[in-house]
């Protein structure tokens, strides 16, 4: 594990100053999630405020805890919280701004690991037990760590192409979206850690999902007005993964801006944020006329679908400053609950049994 002394000088600062804060609920020793189903929030805050947050929510009995992070380990989370995943029973919470990975116990919410080396890490993938790949919005690599050591071992150069964001994998080949003033979808050899072809979407693909017939969905945004890499109609892509070709593309409004591409757990329905949140067939021929979930005058900016009931938690930010909300929808978009979250809710990660 690498621990840089500035970063943990910042964290026993970060104990000082919250130690006399009073959060309201559990001690920080009586945290006991075993064997319970229950749903992460990663909750970015504001850039350079350092008030990310973790929020965890216990679907059986919909209870809420706020604050996690802080009120398990008596330090901050840090700057821009970015995104959760779980292998092998560990959390792995990056923090984008902060530049580091913490790992924790899923359960008692106490951090194990603190992984720093990244520039400014996004999204972790983990190729398998022993080999993950970490993404990084300035970096031009992607890093390739070592799950069992919590070390960097070795990177691999994207130049070119420098805001590498989220992965998905399909046999042998991990596939990247390179997100910011690009339109390439980078095709990593997952057996020697090589990219070994790129392929041409539109402008800003934001995420991308596998269905269950293999293939990958790719959503763009189109860029905006003024964008020095363009600005155009934003598009929904299906690739096969097998030769890399275009099979199909749904072209959205120009000034349309869909995000947050995600798929049920049939792995035959997509979902994704448009002002309002859209479900689509995998084997549709046309976008949508109506919405799953009607737009109401408010910020949607995050989205999961749960991979073991298909429920539907949509994050509302509502102005980017106050805390967040999330709303947990059935199958057939019939809200069940509505969760109170931190300033600026986007990520999610599922602990399920």
């Amino acid at each position: 594990m690498k621990k840089i002394s500035s970063y943990i000088s910042i964290l026993v600062m970060s104990v000082i100053v919250t130690s006399c804060m009073d959060y309201g609920a559990k001690d920080e020793s009586d945290f006991n999630y075993y064997g319970k189903d229950g749903l992460f929030i990663v909750n970015e805050g504001n850039f350079m405020y350092g008030n990310a947050s973790l929020s965890y929510y216990d679907i059986d009995d919909k209870h809420v805890e706020s604050e996690v992070f802080i009120r398990a380990n008596g330090i901050k989370l840090g700057d821009v919280a970015q995104s959760m995943t779980i292998h092998n029973g560990t959390g792995y919470l990056i923090v984008n701004n902060s530049g580091v990975i913490f790992t924790v116990n899923i359960n008692t919410f106490k951090v194990t690991d603190i992984i720093t080396g990244f520039t400014s890490p996004r999204y972790i993938h983990f190729v398998n037990d022993s080999k993950a790949y970490v993404t990084d919005l300035y970096g031009s690599v992607i890093y390739i760590l070592n799950p069992t050591t919590k070390k960097i071992s070795g990177l691999i150069h994207v130049a070119g192409h420098k805001a590498t964001e989220r992965m998905v994998q399909s046999g042998k080949y991990v596939f990247t979206n390179c997100w910011s003033f690009d339109n390439k979808i980078l095709v990593i050899d997952s057996e020697n850690d090589k990219i070994v072809d790129s392929i041409t979407v539109g402008i800003q693909p934001n995420s991308m999902v596998i269905d269950k017939n293999n293939k990958l969905w790719v959503l763009t945004d189109g860029g905006y007005s003024g964008n020095p890499f363009g600005h155009e109609i934003p598009s929904l892509f299906c690739i096969n993964t097998s030769d890399f070709r275009i099979e199909k593309r749904f072209d959205f409004a120009l000034n349309d801006s869909p995000s947050r591409l995600c798929i049920n757990n049939s792995l035959d329905t997509l979902y994704f944020i448009n002002q309002s949140v859209w479900k689509l067939g995998i084997n549709a021929t046309t976008l949508p006329d109506i919405p799953a979930i009607p737009y109401q005058g408010t910020m949607y900016y995050g989205l999961a679908i749960s991979p073991k009931s298909s429920e539907i938690y949509l994050s509302d930010a509502i102005d980017y400053v106050q805390n967040g909300k999330i709303y947990r929808y059935t199958p057939q978009s019939v809200c069940i609950d509505t969760i109170n979250a931190g300033v600026c809710p986007s990520g999610f990660c599922f602990k399920l049994n």
